[in-house]
């Protein structure tokens, strides 16, 4: 019995690949030690997987920043502000797309799905000339040959990638980019034609947008793409892979009769129905790989039950057609448990990275070859056990807490116009008030403090001092350029989840569970095991500190909880409301604390509410009522003086604007900048918006500084479709991951902006 993974972590057990292109982007090391590096991190992971037994490994999934900016550098649709001339794309063009340069800004980048992922949208229109211009598939599938290891490269899909893809600015949004899959086919063919000619013998294309809603014409795009493809991949076994959810019944029928596919790859952790369609109709003769390894969670695969539906899967396809698979892509988890030295022996043992799934896949694989490893189901089916009846998991006060808030819907009793009017009372401030979204730059000195804090070689008292010193720093800073509504800067949190995280009980924490958010970020998501409380405040401390600091309004920081839910490792034996209902009751708890220290404006963000969307728009309506309900539960008890903020970044807002509305923030900044103002479209379009706004008006995921007329010229662009009276000026997102030389200058020209405007507005009346 064959086993398969559909992708693997790229950044390495300790983040080599990351701390590298830092170095390489800060002209600290050599494209050559880039090179070295990747070399070395993919041959691990090729004879990692070879020696787990894994029979179809997984090729071209490695990436330096992005495989949807990988494959649109493969078809060489680099947009003309590049000034890319033709030939193999090189790094400068490659990290231009993904980060901007000092003379352009990068292309939009939005998330992958319902993930914490990013990736880097095409953008294309009728005249982009595509052309082959990058052969990293076939150089890595010729390197993993060279070292003994046959893999499968995975290519994005054709159809896939122009469905991600947006039209370029200048193209009409009408423009259909199916229409442009004639032309990006003819490079699909000669990828396909140098793997055949270097010794493929497998083919894997992620066609994951099947999973969507999709009209007839786009279903229809599929079934012309792979009859376009079908003589060029003869001699080839052709693996169509999907996941993150169902396919409908369409979708499925539209797969299964796709020319020249071999192999069918299905999400049956998270498209819970998609078995009930393999059932009913699989083609004969084709493979099934059945994704039944949770790719996208951490917890250890109940193997009896995967075996069990395996087993009713092989008598429907074949005990020979049918391969043991993850969901997806192991890159949306942790890389392996054997770095986790200070997890407790019992939480440990209900866990599994990216390493220990390998080793699951090919386990479940054996059994059903009758080659079962019985030690290795007995302990799987101890720690099954051993989870469902810790004490640690349950906590009776929390469970009934939160089955309390049934029946109200948690508004505050008055509506937000009326609320910003005494708001502006207490606060005096000016039009187009000026605020960040939180974070300074994380300095290698303040990384260094919170390290040696953590194992012990500093003491509390030096900790906190040099904490201090350091909002101290970040609130002069402020005030120097003139920033109307101040933030601590958040030196004591390395990461906004997993700062809450440790203060919450039901938590737990790993020392190297890093997962790649996008280019070299990566995140450490806390893991939920059980119900969620707060033991003790957690921001008042440093909030308070900071607002003694100055006489202007201090922001209190808070991660809302729908965010820490979409961005933590979540228990998976009940429903995610219930946890987020649960976590929504502690941050109420940590807000009106606040309040009480004399905090005015508590931002409480919600970055992730957008990503945690199903993908399936009959299972919106659900998940927006009580992702929002969660919202306002946290907040439903302030005074009318007191100004709540939140924060939204990085993806589509304009399908949920009206839920956006109802969570009913005096506040919402939100990002806009890199994504060409898509968001302002939605109030050209009518949609009434009462509360303060804050699009971004610069990219603070670029080393790029934009001008003070580029700023200007943004929020002018606002005043159009937005009442003065609302109008917020900040940035994007939070400024942790830049420079202060690139921070200080950026700011100054924010606010010259809005002093600017402030002048023009003025003289206009």
């Amino acid at each position: 019995m064959a086993s398969h993974i559909v992708g693997y972590p790229r950044m390495g057990p300790k983040r080599e690949l990351k701390f590298t292109l830092e170095s390489f982007w800060d002209k600290k090391s050599s494209a050559e030690d880039l090179k070295k590096v990747a070399a070395d991190l993919r041959s691990s992971i090729w004879k990692q997987m070879s020696g787990a037994g894994i029979k179809y490994i997984p090729g071209n999934t490695f990436s330096y920043y992005d495989q949807v900016l990988d494959t649109t550098s493969m078809l060489g649709a680099v947009p003309p502000r590049y000034n890319w001339t033709g030939g193999e794309i090189g790094y400068d063009t490659y990290f231009s797309m993904a980060r901007g340069n000092a003379s352009v800004p990068a292309m939009e980048m939005t998330k992958w799905f319902d993930t914490n992922y990013h990736f880097i949208v095409p953008e294309l229109g009728p005249d982009v000339k595509f052309s082959y211009a990058s052969h990293k598939a076939v150089d890595e599938f010729k390197e993993a040959k060279a070292l003994g290891v046959d893999t499968v490269p995975v290519l994005i899909g054709p159809v896939s990638y122009l469905l991600l893809s947006k039209p370029a600015k200048g193209v009409e949004k009408t423009f259909s980019l199916l229409s442009l899959l004639p032309k990006i086919i003819p490079i699909y063919k000669e990828v396909i034609s140098e793997l055949k000619a270097a010794g493929a013998s497998w083919i894997q294309f992620d066609e994951p947008t099947l999973v969507l809603d999709l009209d007839s014409q786009q279903l229809q795009a599929f079934t012309a793409a792979y009859a376009d493809l079908e003589s060029t991949l003869s001699g080839l076994n052709v693996l169509i892979e999907t996941y993150f959810a169902d396919l409908t019944p369409e979708a499925y029928k539209t797969l299964i009769g796709l020319k020249g596919v071999t192999a069918y790859g299905l999400d049956l952790v998270r498209g819970t129905q998609t078995t009930d369609l393999v059932k009913k109709d699989f083609p004969k003769g084709k493979y099934l790989f059945a994704g039944v390894v949770d790719g996208r969670n951490i917890w250890a695969n109940d193997l009896a039950s995967s075996l069990s539906t395996l087993q009713a899967l092989e008598a429907v396809v074949g005990k020979d057609k049918l391969v043991v698979s993850t969901s997806c892509s192991l890159l949306h988890t942790a890389v392996d448990l054997v770095n986790e030295t200070k997890l407790d022996d019992e939480i440990k043992s209900w866990l599994a990275f990216a390493a220990q799934k390998v080793v699951e896949v090919n386990a479940l694989a054996k059994a059903l070859a009758g080659q079962k490893d019985e030690a290795f189901f007995s302990s799987n089916a101890a720690a099954q056990a051993s989870r469902k009846s810790s004490p640690r998991v349950t906590n009776a006060a929390v469970q009934k807490a939160a089955d309390a808030l049934k029946g109200s819907d948690h508004r505050r009793a008055t509506n937000v116009s009326a609320r910003l009017d005494v708001q502006q009372k207490k606060l005096n401030l000016p039009i187009l008030p000026t605020t960040t979204i939180g974070s300074f730059p994380q300095t290698v000195e303040l990384r260094r403090v919170r390290r040696e804090f953590k194992a012990n070689k500093i003491s509390e008292d030096d900790y906190v001092k040099a904490i201090k010193e350091e909002i101290k720093k970040v609130v002069n800073l402020q005030e120097e350029l003139d920033i109307d509504v101040l933030v601590h800067g958040e030196p004591e949190r390395n990461d906004m989840v997993e700062y809450f995280g440790e203060q919450l009980s039901g938590f737990a924490f790993t020392v190297n569970g890093w997962v790649q958010s996008y280019g070299s970020r990566c995140v450490k998501p806390p893991i939920i095991y059980g119900d969620v409380s707060r033991p003790k405040a957690m921001t008042v401390f440093w909030s308070s500190t900071a607002q003694s600091m100055t006489k202007r309004p201090m922001k209190g920081m808070l991660t809302g909880p729908v965010t820490i839910l979409n961005w933590s490792f979540v228990r998976n034996d009940q429903p995610r409301f219930e946890t987020c209902y649960q976590i929504a009751l502690a941050i109420k708890d940590e807000v009106e604390d606040l309040e009480k220290a004399g905090i005015n404006v508590i931002q409480i963000d919600e970055a992730a509410l957008r990503e945690g969307l199903p993908l399936r728009k009959s299972e919106h309506a659900f998940y927006l009522k009580w992702a929002v309900h969660s919202f306002r539960i946290t907040n439903c008890g302030v005074k009318d003086t007191t100004q709540i903020h939140t924060h939204m970044c990085y993806s589509n807002f304009n399908d949920i604007i009206h839920s956006i509305i109802d969570m009913d923030a005096d506040v919402i900044t939100i990002e806009n900048s890199r994504s060409d103002e898509k968001l302002l479209s939605v109030f050209r379009e009518g949609v009434k918006y009462g509360a303060g706004i804050g699009p971004g008006v610069y990219d603070i995921h670029s080393p790029r500084i934009p001008s003070t007329e580029e700023i200007a010229d943004r929020i002018n662009k606002m005043l159009a479709v937005l009442e003065t009276n609302i109008l917020w000026v900040n940035p994007d997102c939070g400024l942790k991951t830049r420079k202060y030389e690139e921070v200080k200058p950026a700011l100054n020209n924010m606010v010259a902006a809005a002093k600017q405007l402030r002048t023009k507005l003025a003289s206009a009346k």
